[in-house]
């Protein structure tokens, strides 16, 4: 079932138009490949669930209104700066918790904005106070999905006619499943893309390694000789049959997902949220090492049910979510916050209809989600600053800062 369906008689017709997809709550058992793919059923996690974090007093507060705000980042070098994307196509700045009135990126003109589609994410590299150089991901006017490149012109303005187009996606068919997360590590771009949309992935887009869509790409974005962009020499696929850009296949919609570098001493772990068809939603936490090459399970799979034949040799969630009360999984992030006590060292996340936020102690296999006491509406993602100031962003327009 697509998003508009499911959310159009819970929301207001404005927000349902972005809504991401189905879900619920359970927990299974990461399933590597050679496993019999046969988890645990599991058992959902309902309103009986103890608010371990109530006492806490956690509460959001709203920083300022933005218009239809989908993404909230940091950027290197600039501990005082907050970067809002908003859909319709701007990047807006707040400067010491007060948004500024002038965007620093407007390229409204280039994007297709309407149900999920529009600008979606920015990221900048680790070198962006020198290099001056960050990314956008939007679907452009006939749908496809382009990762472009601008230059900062100031600390809070860019170089509007600096565009190098990067990488360009074909994604025409239907408006829905854009993905739209980008995430740096080290100097190589990560972004996680849709299996085309429609239902079920009719196309097959997310299992066939000769698309880029329903996967998880990396490449090193930075123009090398004629080449707009170059492949990591261990990308899992390079020197075999399947596109050299894939770090991992088999997703439906990962539009929110996140880095964990501080967890563990040793490993980055990754975490993210896929959307779901009708009966399962996905959080995916693992460490990175793992999810190279593996394949999520995505139309074979849904959750932890066959969808499309089932089979082994697929990567099962740590956690899953489902409907009702939830219709869309948000991915979130690990708080890094000293002022957050309650939430420090945890993995928060949300559902876009449900609005309760949650979170786990982040652990390979099983999680076990707790309530943390904090509703915020129809949230679309969480950020930090480079301090670790905790932030939320919502479609009714509010971008919030998380307190206790």
């Amino acid at each position: 079932m697509t998003v508009m369906r499911r959310l159009a008689s819970t929301t207001a017709a404005v927000l349902a138009s972005f809504a991401l997809a189905s879900a619920s709550l359970a927990c299974a058992e990461e399933s590597g490949p050679g496993s019999n793919g046969q988890p645990d059923r599991p058992a959902a996690t309902g309103s009986g669930s103890t608010d371990a974090t109530a006492s806490a007093r956690l509460r959001p507060v709203r920083v300022a209104r933005f218009d239809s705000p989908v993404e909230i980042k940091s950027a290197p070098g600039y501990p005082r700066l907050m970067f809002v994307v908003e859909q319709p196509g701007r990047v807006m700045v707040i400067r010491r918790g007060r948004k500024l009135a002038r965007p620093f990126l407007n390229i409204t003109p280039r994007v297709s904005y309407g149900g999920e589609r529009g600008l979606l994410s920015v990221a900048f590299p680790p070198d962006y106070r020198r290099s001056g150089r960050f990314y956008v991901y939007f679907t452009d006017r006939t749908g496809d999905i382009r990762v472009v490149e601008f230059r900062r012109r100031s600390a809070v303005r860019a170089r509007q006619n600096s565009a190098r187009p990067v990488i360009t996606i074909r994604h025409r068919k239907n408006e829905n499943h854009n993905g739209g997360q980008l995430q740096f590590l080290g100097q190589n771009l990560y972004f996680g893309t849709g299996d085309g949309g429609g239902a079920g992935d009719s196309d097959g887009n997310a299992q066939n390694l000769n698309s880029l869509l329903g996967k998880l790409v990396r490449i090193d974005p930075r123009r090398s000789g004629r080449r707009p962009y170059t492949v990591p020499a261990s990308n899992p696929f390079v020197g075999r049959s399947g596109r050299d850009e894939i770090f991992a296949y088999g997703l439906r919609n990962p539009f929110r997902w996140s880095f964990d570098t501080t967890t563990s001493k040793s490993k980055v772990r990754i975490a993210i949220g896929d959307v779901g068809q009708d009966a399962f939603e996905e959080i995916n936490y693992l460490n990175l090492s793992r999810a190279r090459g593996g394949n999520f399970g995505w139309n074979r799979w849904e959750g932890f049910r066959p969808f499309d034949g089932g089979g082994p040799g697929t990567i099962k969630p740590s956690l899953a979510l489902s409907n009702p009360p939830n219709c869309s999984v948000i991915g979130g992030l690990v708080v890094r916050d000293r002022k957050l006590p309650a939430l420090r060292g945890r993995y928060v996340f949300t559902d876009f209809c449900d609005s309760r936020v949650l979170s786990f102690k982040p652990r390979l296999g099983r999680v076990s989600p707790r309530p943390t006491g904090l509703r915020i509406p129809n949230v679309t993602s969480f950020g930090q600053s480079l301090g670790g100031t905790l932030f939320a962003t919502s479609l009714d327009g509010s971008v919030f800062r998380i307190r206790q």
